[in-house]
Parts: structure tokens; sequence; C-alpha cells
């Protein structure tokens, strides 16, 4: 299974004081020398991270293939197409939300994600739609001609959160999810259960599959059981074991992890 290495983070970190450190750039030598196969990132509307400079220059210089996730905004798709990575993955954007919550309405913007997809190939850039794990969105990214479906693993990660690290009645807490941990274990039981038919569905079209948000080095384990998932996308939780690690620490261990 593919590793792909998310570095938003990094530029997290150096945009909370408004410097030019830490450089996600950095990060490239090091994802690449602990066994990561893909660099991930997100040039968001509002430039929140990772920014045009960022993009330009990591896309110019990693020896990995750069997925480059984006939403459908017509501007932000010009500047994909003229920085070329080797993917562009298609995702939900809201300027409050602080990451992307839910995958992309293929149904509600088919038309408009038609034209996009049009444009991207004729830019030879390989696409990707990150979507719910729900059969009719995997039936209509086939349709729509993407190459590739990542599936939203956040709803995943949240409950195995509630189920096993004790956020209820904390700030973290998803107050949704505040349920017995026998109703968190049946609905645990379910998302994986949505996720693994969703990924033989793709898989059965003709579709590659990628898996991410919100995997960390302890739900990761049950997400590596599907055989169809070929790639996994991951940033936020290697970032942070980074800080006590060091990033290629962390990386490896990650590598490791899905081997």
């Amino acid at each position: 299974m593919l590793l792909g290495v998310n570095i938003d983070h990094i530029a997290v970190l150096r945009e909370a004081r408004k410097i030019n450190d830490p450089d996600p750039l950095d990060a490239l030598s090091l994802a690449k020398r602990a066994g990561a196969d893909q660099i991930t990132i997100h040039l968001r509307e509002d430039r929140r991270h990772i920014d045009d400079y960022d993009t330009e220059r990591i896309i110019e210089n990693s020896q990995l293939p750069v997925n480059l996730e984006c939403s459908i905004n017509s501007d932000i798709i010009d500047v994909v197409c003229s920085y070329a990575p080797y993917r562009a993955t298609l995702v939900p954007e809201k300027r409050e939300e602080v990451t992307t919550e839910g995958g992309l309405d293929v149904k509600k913007y088919f038309n408009e994600i038609v034209e996009i997809i049009e444009r991207l190939k004729d830019n030879e850039i390989e696409v990707s739609l990150f979507i719910d794990p729900d059969l009719k969105m995997i039936e209509l990214s086939n349709k729509i001609g993407a190459d590739m479906v990542e599936l939203h693993t956040g709803t995943y990660a949240n409950i195995y959160a509630m189920l096993y690290s004790n956020l209820s009645n904390t700030k973290h807490s998803i107050k949704e999810l505040e349920l017995p941990k026998s109703e968190l274990k049946l609905k645990l039981i379910e998302s994986i259960k949505k996720i693994e038919h969703s990924a033989k569905e793709a898989k059965n079209l003709g579709l590659e599959v990628a898996a991410g948000h919100g995997l960390n080095y302890q739900n990761v384990r049950e997400i590596l059981k599907i055989k169809e998932i070929v790639e996994l996308n991951i940033g936020q939780s290697i970032i942070a074991r980074s800080v006590f690690t060091g990033f290629e620490s962390a990386v490896r261990e990650m590598r490791e992890l899905i081997n």
C-alpha cells in the first residue's frame, strides 16, 4: 500500500507566527528517505497554510509524485493547471471549516466537475475525487471520468476517537457521538463496512482507491485490512508525532505500520 504524506500542517505551524520557518520544502527529502511514496498538499482558496509559492517549489523540487488537493473553484483550477502536479484531488471546501469535512457532492456539481476533469486531463494531470464512502458517489465518479477516488475516513476516525480516546465531556468531544460504548462499537463496524463496500465497488468499476482523513497510528490498522485500497494519505497525525520524534522518524514509523 502506498503512503502519501500530507505536509500542510508544517505550513500551519509556520503561519502560526507568520514567519518563514518551518519550510514545507524541507520535508521532501526526509519523506522520501523515510519511505513515503507521495507528497500531498492542499492549496486552499484562502491560502491559510500552503500558498502558491510553496506549491510551485514543492512540485518543482519533489522527487516523489505530488498530489495537489484543491476545490472546484475555477481560479484554483487555473493555478493547478499551470503547476501541473502528478495528480489533482478535487475536494469540497468551506472557508469557515477547520479542515475538510465530508466528501465532494459529485451529483450536485456533476457538470462543473466534467469540465474540470477535461481541463486537468488536457494538462496531463491525473484526477482523483475525495468522496464519502457511498455507492452512488462511486458510480458517479466512474461515470464522470475520474481516475481514482479517495474515500473520506473522517466519520470512521471520529467514531474510533470517541470510543477509545475518552473524549466525552472534554472540549474535543464530538457531541453527536457522545453515546454508550455499545452504540459506538456498532457505529464503528458500520462505518468500516461502508468503506470496505465502497472500495470494492470502486475497484470493480476500474477506479483506483485511496483513503484518508483523520487516520493515525492507531485507527489505520482496520483500514489496512481493506485490500482494495491501494493508497493512504495521512498528514496531521504524522506532523503531530514529529514534534516529539522528528519528521523522518514519524514518517518511517507510519511506513512500517502500513507495511
